[in-house]
């Protein structure tokens, strides 16, 4: 499993995780979660700072999963963050992903001022 030096490991003062600590026996897929309006702050906050800290790491640039949390990169599965190509392996840590850069200038428009 990659580990993505420099990226934040959680959301300070919370307990939202955005990486992984060490590769699990099982991998946890990833899945594209559905964001519904009555989502608390905090989950909208961490959903916030992660695309930044992504953007922030990667840019444009493809990126492996590595050691991202799979719950966090759910959220933004399909629609800000978009597997590479269409060999896409929802349980591989190599996995290649990308950031989609106009749908996520309009989810969240903050981290890209």
């Amino acid at each position: 499993m990659h580990k993505h030096r420099g990226f934040p490991s959680r959301l300070s003062g919370t307990d939202y995780h955005f990486t992984l600590r060490r590769a699990g026996k099982k991998v946890t897929p990833l899945v594209a979660r559905e964001r519904y309006r009555d989502r608390k702050p905090a989950d909208c906050q961490a959903d916030l700072y992660f695309m930044a800290a992504i953007w922030n790491c990667f840019g444009e640039e493809p990126f492996q999963r590595g050691n991202l949390d799979a719950t966090r990169l759910s959220w933004l599965l399909g629609r800000e963050v978009v597997p590479v190509d269409e060999h896409f392996d929802n349980q591989s840590y190599s996995a290649l992903l990308k950031v989609d850069v106009k749908t996520a200038q309009k989810s969240y428009p903050e981290v890209f001022k």
